[in-house]
């Protein structure tokens, strides 16, 4: 019995014929599901099949099939509680995403893309979650992105009910009521059961009144009825408000043993139990014979390549900084109020999406706001919301940018962050404030270690760039990339970095390249390599070391993740390296060029200094000073280092 064409809510309601062809394939969807972890003797059944039939109704009306789930103008789906992943591959083949087989024979397995936890490698799968309470937010961001593109599109966000407590869950559902996402729709699968027993004895909890409360239009039904998940869904969003069903289930829905209990919210069952609940079904036991052989062989099904969509954007000319003393931040917003002045409503331009957590007058993008009111999103003090928001909008399509201190961009949401790496998002991450520039904010306000959280990560990018003029050219260069890229600045204003014979370095004809380290001092008795900003600090130490007839070369870094070696080579052959960095120096530039000299060989005497206990509060240069990151303090380091003390 063939599937039902429901993509759009194409009938008022369900036909008989209609809802005889969900159950069997909610039959089916069971088998599959639970064959997937009794072949790999480990997943989560129970929710995998309290949910299926909210999968495949989900699924069976979006406007997401095989055919556009690589597109960006389509509806969305999230599914926030990513270890249901057993049953959303068994509603994704039913659906003709792929063969079920595939996914019962390889579930957790190895190379295959059919991982334990929903991943975007899947067709169909469009955020990869398991870290429970991040999903609305995501589809607040994937909403943001189609209402920006222009696109009236629906996004649904599937979750537990047990991670109804997480906070995230509370800032995401207050942005999209304030942003009016009423194309946004919520299904909870509410089946009273979490991993350590009933909802009320872990943590009681009224979510119904919450996302009343929050402003969400909030609906009950039966979560294992067909027709009323059909009827609850088409009738979404007519109140203008975002809507949120909640789906009343069976935790372990038709697998007797399983059903309504905890015990298998995360275990397989016994060949034994499979068998009944197989036969129960109306399925074939042997079909997990079959998925084992099929096992021993090495994975077929590739899935698809995840790339974050290019940005199409006129980037502008960079501005000149000479004779305008600036700090780096005002450089980032500068330039990105440009680029929002050319390219917001001009047809064809990817729409660029600036987020803020009440800090626009300090991380400098309220001139983008004045610019691009509409693409401006203000998300209030809910940074956690707003990481995982920010990513999602870049995944689907937008430029998205979301700028705010150091210690709230990453230090704070460094998981969220870390999902959205995973997810190959290409968001676009400014965090200002960073070091002890900071200053007088004191050890709590100090970003210290963004170098080496974002080095924990494998495909961000980081830039820290020296003067204005570099950050111009960062700034337009980031807003053009698809990567997921961080810049990381400060607050204090700086000199332009200069070359006694041909200027400012970062101005005129400089391009900025990505990984490449830039010499702005010749010397011949040792080179310092400075991040960011040190620049201007280690060349004002270099020049008081040639007073004392000590030649030291300078090389300003501002990407620490990407080690250039050609001048790494070049500074261990003059014998001795020293690192300044306003960062722990444990984890930050200066390891990583230690590692590289390891990997790679080279002989150098090495100092890595940095940040090595938490800042005092005071002026920036003072709290410097403190921690031996002055000029004086850079010269000194350098003798002791030649010297071999």
């Amino acid at each position: 019995m063939s599937l039902p064409k429901l993509n759009g809510f194409p009938v008022p309601s369900l036909s008989e014929e209609d809802r005889a062809a969900l159950e069997a394939a909610a039959r089916r969807a069971r088998v599959s599901a639970l064959t997937m972890v009794t072949a790999a003797s480990s997943g989560h059944p129970g929710g995998a099949f309290s949910g299926i039939e909210m999968f495949l109704t989900v699924y069976g009306t979006a406007n997401l099939t095989p055919e556009n789930c690589n597109a960006l103008d389509r509806d969305y789906v999230v599914v926030s509680h990513g270890h249901t992943s057993a049953g959303v591959y068994a509603a994704l083949a039913e659906w003709g995403f792929f063969d079920a087989g595939e996914a019962m024979a390889h579930f957790r397995q190895c190379g295959s893309v059919f991982q334990g936890h929903v991943e975007r490698e899947v067709p169909g799968v469009d955020w990869g979650t398991g870290n429970l309470g991040q999903g609305l937010s995501a589809g607040v961001g994937f909403a943001l992105a189609q209402r920006a593109r222009g696109h009236k599109g629906r996004v649904y966000v599937l979750m537990g009910d047990g991670g109804q407590t997480k906070g995230q869950l509370a800032e995401s559902r207050r942005l999209a009521v304030k942003e009016g996402l009423t194309d946004l729709v919520a299904l909870i699968d509410w089946n009273g059961i979490q991993i350590s027993g009933r909802l009320d004895d872990v943590m009681p909890c009224n979510f119904r009144a919450l996302w009343e409360a929050d402003g969400w239009e909030v609906v009950e039904c039966d979560g294992h009825s067909f027709d009323a998940l059909y009827l609850a869904l088409k009738d979404a969003g007519r109140r203008g408000r975002p809507t949120v069903l909640l789906c009343r289930t069976v935790m372990g829905r038709q697998g007797q043993a399983m059903e309504g209990t905890a015990a298998y919210h995360g275990k397989a069952p016994s060949s034994e139990l499979y068998e009944q609940i197989v036969r129960d079904l109306g399925g074939d036991p042997e079909t997990l014979t079959r998925a084992l052989e099929a096992r021993k062989s090495v994975p077929s099904f590739k899935g698809r390549k995840v790339v974050p969509p290019a940005p199409h954007l006129e980037l502008g000319t960079p501005f000149s900084y000479e004779g305008n003393r600036s700090d780096n931040r005002g450089a980032f917003g500068k330039a990105l109020a440009d680029v929002g002045r050319r390219n917001c409503g001009r047809p064809g331009a990817t729409p660029i999406l600036v987020f803020d957590c009440d800090l626009a007058p300090s991380v400098m993008t309220k001139d983008f706001k004045a610019e691009c009111p509409k693409n401006f999103i203000q998300c209030g003090i809910q940074e956690h919301s707003t990481a995982t928001t920010a990513g999602a909008a870049a995944a689907a399509g937008t430029t998205a940018v979301w700028a705010d201190f150091g210690v709230f961009g990453i230090d704070e949401v460094y998981n969220q962050q870390r999902l959205n790496d995973i997810n190959q998002s290409g968001a676009k991450t400014v965090l200002t404030h960073v070091g002890l520039d900071v200053g007088e904010d004191g050890k709590t306000h100090q970003c210290i270690d963004y170098v080496g959280l974002f080095h924990n990560t494998f495909g961000w990018r980081l830039v820290v760039p020296a003067d204005p003029e570099q950050t111009d050219r960062v700034t337009r260069w980031m807003l053009g990339t698809p990567d997921s890229v961080c810049l990381a600045v400060g607050r204090s204003k700086v000199d332009l970095v200069r070359d006694p014979s041909s200027g400012a370095v970062f101005g005129g004809s400089y391009r900025f390249e990505y990984g490449r380290a830039v010499k702005v001092r010749d010397g011949k008795d040792g080179a310092i390599f400075a991040l960011g900003a040190m620049t201007q600090r280690a060349l004002a130490a270099a020049a008081a070391l040639a007073e004392k007839n000590v030649s030291a070369a300078v090389w300003s870094v501002s990407c620490p993740l990407a080690v250039d070696m050609k001048a790494l080579r070049e500074a261990c052959g003059l014998g001795c390296v020293l690192t300044v960095e306003d960062h722990h120096a444990d984890t930050g530039m200066g390891s990583i060029l230690a590692v590289a000299m390891a990997r790679h060989g080279l002989s150098a005497k090495m100092r890595n200094l940095g940040v090595t206990r938490y800042g005092d509060s005071g002026p920036s240069a003072a709290v410097l000073a403190a921690m031996g990151l002055d000029e004086k303090g850079i010269a000194q380091s350098f003798l002791e280092l030649r010297e071999g003390r």
